[in-house]
């Protein structure tokens, strides 16, 4: 692998989520690949943690943003069968009746 892929700093960040994933699913992949001298493969390893920990905060804000929507009533798991809990209905028999797939 190229050692110019992880010389990215913290001010070239990828700006989403998405892109943090990717980065880090790119740095895991070398890194389990080898090849790396030490030095490499360490500023590979921080560069992941750091991305690590970054997607785990926007993970935490996403939960927050969608816990808080759902306590302002905004959604209703009341009625979705995905739900946690929801799902007892549906193999009760309280759902689809006698079919267990809606098509």
């Amino acid at each position: 692998m190229s050692a110019k892929r992880g010389k990215k700093g913290p001010e070239q960040a990828p700006a989403s989520f998405d892109e943090s994933l990717e980065r880090l699913e790119e740095v895991v992949g070398e890194l389990e690949e080898g090849g790396l001298g030490l030095e490499d493969s360490l500023e590979r390893y921080k560069e992941g943690v750091g991305l690590l920990k970054g997607c785990r905060e926007r993970l935490a804000s996403f939960r927050a943003q969608v816990e808080e929507l759902t306590a302002e009533g905004v959604i209703d798991h009341d009625q979705d069968p995905d739900a946690e809990g929801g799902d007892e209905d549906v193999s009760a028999g309280g759902g689809m009746g006698e079919l267990d797939t809606p098509f």
